[in-house]
Order: structure tokens, then sequence, then C-alpha cells
């Protein structure tokens, strides 16, 4: 094969797989390189330059320049030391190469399968980093394609330009299935490195499929006149979605079902006959996770902060429906409003608030010898605890029609008393608390500072290991260079189980 021919070679499969020109120069620059070296008995450094324009290319072996050393080199055919080097170039540094122009070797008499691979290989290479350049910014978006192979409920999906997505069984709709030559839509979930390149895993169950499918279909959404604020699925099934309206004279949930039900329609098609449920958003949480909740209506709703909780009465012959078969729609509510939602029968809200009424006007009576009458009082004017009698504004008890200043005044100090009285309590027990064994065995360990320890709450190995330097230090006597030991010295147990565990 002639120069020229190099020319065309780069050309011919530069068109046929749409990769750039410089990367097959560079692939036939490495089968020419290998082929010298093979040529030879010794392992060469060996560089060929290919001319661009002609087609011409030049041989370079070359040795890498490195520091002088007394030791023989790792690898004498390819390394130079520096003081060697000086000798041949006198400008030459540490790292670079020291080069000599050799034979070439024809293209025409390489071996065809070594320039195959080599080639093949570049070229693979840069397909590859051309389809995550493509696909890197649309991570997070839908993406269509034409199913090209199933095998075992994997779906492999041709993106045209070379690109393929993997649509793994876990990411598939349950009992969905495709043919080969179908078109689907799914979302690029993400970009997996793989042994054999990168693949774009795509979800067929994530709900930022629905999100998309109907930005697709409802054009209020890409004009911002509508949001859509969160979507939860059971995929296949059935799904539900939040949206909300930038304007007063929108309407966001007739917009999302569209003329005849027509815009929803679409998006229940392309997911397999999956019912959505769309849901009117709102700032209020307990008002959300209501709405939530549709079609079943909600009676009394009480909401628990702490928790991160809401129980929902409804009505007894709702109840069914609130929950939904398997518990699907007040899951779906849960996932929608980020609440846990606890749905239940008036007559059991009912009694659940009687039993826990109860309870505290029991707690109220005994911790501040208070008569009924005034227990009720508190527990109906939705006090939960001694806390909130001790320290809320105290205007909020004054606002309570049968309380005048003096009953407020004389249930906040009862409140005050009865909690200081539990922490010292707390605080003896905790003082008196003696050190575990494992502590007093402790290398380094005194009785003394095992019980100054004990007193402060930390009896066992274990808790001196959980502790941090500055919160032994403030534990008088003990500096930190001398809390880092305890502590780590502690730990020494956690280290040796995962030891162990690891060699089994």
């Amino acid at each position: 094969m002639n120069n020229k021919e190099i020319l065309l070679v780069v050309d011919a499969v530069s068109n046929e797989k749409g990769v750039g020109k410089e990367v097959i120069f560079g692939a036939i620059e490495a089968a020419l390189a290998m082929a010298t070296s093979k040529k030879h008995d010794i392992e060469l450094d060996v560089q060929v330059v290919i001319d661009r324009a002609t087609g011409d290319y030049e041989t370079f072996r070359q040795w890498l320049v490195v520091e002088d050393t007394e030791e023989e080199l790792e690898l004498p055919d390819a390394q130079i030391e520096l003081a060697d080097a000086l000798k041949k170039q006198k400008d030459i540094q540490v790292g670079e190469y020291i080069r000599e122009p050799m034979e070439s070797v024809e293209f025409g008499r390489i071996a065809a399968q070594t320039a195959k691979q080599v080639i093949v290989q570049k070229v693979r290479e840069a397909e590859r980093a051309q389809v995550v350049e493509q696909y890197q910014d649309k991570v997070g978006q839908m993406i269509g394609g034409t199913v090209k192979r199933v095998e075992r409920g994997n779906v492999t999906l041709d993106l045209g330009g070379n690109a393929e997505a993997f649509i793994p069984r876990e990411e598939m709709v349950p009992r969905e299935s495709f043919r080969s030559g179908d078109r689907v839509r799914g979302y690029l979930k993400e970009i997996r490195p793989e042994g054999r390149g990168p693949q774009l895993i795509v979800s067929r169950i994530a709900p930022e499929l629905l999100i998309e499918l109907f930005k697709l279909e409802v054009p209020e959404i890409s004009d911002d006149l509508i949001r859509i604020r969160g979507a939860a699925r059971d995929p296949g099934l059935r799904a539900k979605i939040a949206v909300q309206a930038m304007e007063s004279r929108i309407d966001p949930v007739g917009a999302c079902v569209g003329m005849r039900g027509s815009r929803v329609q679409a998006v229940t098609n392309e997911l397999a006959g999956e019912r959505v449920d769309i849901i009117m958003w709102d700032e209020d949480p307990a008002r959300f996770a209501i709405n939530a909740l549709a079609p079943a209506e909600a009676l009394s709703i009480v909401v628990d902060e702490e928790a991160h909780s809401m129980d929902i009465a409804v009505e007894d012959e709702q109840l069914s429906q609130a929950i939904g078969r398997g518990g699907q729609n007040v899951r779906l509510a849960s996932q929608l409003s980020g609440w846990e939602l606890n749905i239940m029968s008036a007559s059991d809200a009912d009694q659940k608030a009687e039993t826990e009424i109860s309870a505290l006007i029991e707690l109220f009576m005994k911790d501040l010898d208070v008569d009924e009458d005034v227990a009720l009082i508190l527990a109906q004017e939705g006090f939960s605890g001694l806390e909130e009698i001790a320290y809320v504004p105290e205007q909020e008890m004054l606002d309570i029609e049968e309380f005048d200043a003096d009953i407020v005044t004389e249930l906040r100090s009862r409140a005050r008393d009865v909690l200081l009285t539990r922490a010292i309590a707390n605080e003896e027990q905790v003082e008196l608390a003696e050190p575990a064994q494992d502590l007093l065995d402790m290398e380094g360990m005194t009785d003394d500072l095992a019980k100054l320890l004990a007193s402060k709450g930390i009896a066992t190995l274990d808790d001196l290991g959980e502790q941090s330097v500055d919160e032994l230090t403030e534990i008088e006597s003990i500096n930190a260079e001398q809390a880092a030991k305890l502590i780590m010295k502690a730990r020494e147990s956690w280290f040796a189980d995962e030891q162990t565990g690891a060699g089994e």
C-alpha cells in the first residue's frame, strides 16, 4: 500500500464511522509503531508520525530521560539517564524524550489483524467519547429510541448516530414488553462507566419520566404558566402528580387533563395504561396532603411536625378508598407530600383522640397536682406536655378564657419545678453510675478516671469510643492529648472487629 492510500483509508473509515480523521491517523500511527516494535527482538519505544497532507510517515525510536541513578534502569531499551542524554542534546530535561530516526515498515506489510484491532479499538473509544459528550447534558431528561434487542427482560435502544441506551429489567414497568423496532421513550437516569465503555442507563419507572411526559403534552408547562411540584408512581398501575398555577386565570388540573382527557390519556398510553391522578399543590402541607389523598375526602387532620407525620380521619365508608388497594393510594400520597400519612376512620380517630386526652389529663393531674377540670382544659387547648406549659409564651395561656394570671403563674411554676426535679434526679443517677468492666479493663485506665467518666454518662468502652476530643476535654482534668489517646484506645476494638469480619 502506498502512502496516498493511507489518506484514502483515513477518509473511508472516518466517513463510515463518523469519527474525526485525527483519531484514525492516531490509530494507524499506533499500528505502525506496534508493527515496528514487533519486528525487533527487543522492546522498543517507537513513535510514528504521519504527514496529514501527503500520507508520508517517519519512524523514530525514543528514550525517556530519567534521573541519573547508580541502579540498573528498569527499561534500558526505552530509558536513558540524564547525563547520557545531555551528550546527545544539550538542553534536554528529565521527562523529555531523545529521538532518533529509524527505518519505517511498510503499511501494507503490517499484520492485518494487528492493524485492524488497533484501528477498531481507537474508533470505538472515539465513538464512546462522542456518545458521552453528546448525552452528558441530557442526563435527567427524556430520550427516545428504537428497540434494537430484548434479552432476559433487558432492552437495548438504538438512539441513532452509533449511540445505544440500556433499560435494565428492574427499570422496566412490570408486565410491559417490547419487540424489536418498537419506539420507546425513557428517562436518562445516568451514564454508567462499564468495562466495555460508558453505558446510557434509561428508566421507564422513574417519577421524572411522568413529569417529562406532561411537559411534552401540556404547553402551559413549557410556558411556565404551570409548574409541576412533584410526582409519585406505582409503575404501570397508578401515579400522582402535583401541579401549581403560576397565574390565577389558569386551571392547572384542567390544563393537564386536556380536552376530554386527551392530554392525560396520552401520558397514560405511553406508560402502559398507568392511571394518573392530577393533584392541586398547596404550600400548606396539611392541605396538600388532603389533596393528595383524592378522591377520598378528609374529615380532620392532626399534624405532628416533630415526627413529620399526619393523622388523617375519613368517613368509615371511605376508609378503603383512602388507603387504596394494597395501601397504594396512601403510599403515593405520602411519597408526593413528603409526609408519613396515617389514615384512620372517623370512629378510630375519635377513639384515639379520647385515649390521648385521657392520658394527658392523668399526666397533668398527677404532675401538676390539679383537678380534672383544669387538666381537661389544658388538654383541650392543645398542650401535650409539661415543657409546653412551662416555656410557651405566657400570653398563650392568658388567652385561655378559664384561666386568670394567678392560675397561669401557678401552673407554669409547678411545671418548671417538676422538670427541674426530674433533671436533678437524672443527673444524680448518672453521677452514681458505675463504670462497666470493659472500661475498667482498658489499657491506661484507672479506677478514678473510669468513675469520673461514668459520672458523666460514659460508662462503657463504646461510650468512650463515640466521644470526640472536644467533648472529652469538657471534663475537668482531661486535656486534649489525653482525650485523643483514650478515644483511640477505646476504638481499637472496633478496628479489630472490622478486620475479623473482613478475614471471614
